[in-house]
């Protein structure tokens, strides 16, 4: 495996799977009722009334799991697809 230029990318290639995926879907859906978070934060975000610091921080917090499977995932399949072409 290539020597990675950005220690983040090496940390989160270390990150195993099933607890990133599990973080990301329970903090997805935290807490259920009466709506999630992150989807009541990205609908304020789109109605253009996401401006308090709280709700900004709040949206951050429950969005960066997904974020570090949809990264994991993309230089996952980069690393597959150099290594069989």
């Amino acid at each position: 495996m290539k020597e990675n230029k950005l220690p983040l990318f090496a940390i989160i290639d270390r990150i195993p799977w099933l607890p990133l995926v599990a973080i990301a879907f329970f903090m997805g859906i935290a807490p259920v009722a009466p709506e999630p978070h992150l989807w009541e934060k990205l609908r304020m975000l789109a109605n253009g009334t996401l401006s308090r610091p709280l709700d900004i921080f709040d949206l951050l917090m429950h969005v960066t799991p997904s974020l570090l499977v949809l990264i994991k995932g993309i230089r996952q399949l980069r690393a597959e697809k150099g290594t069989t072409s």
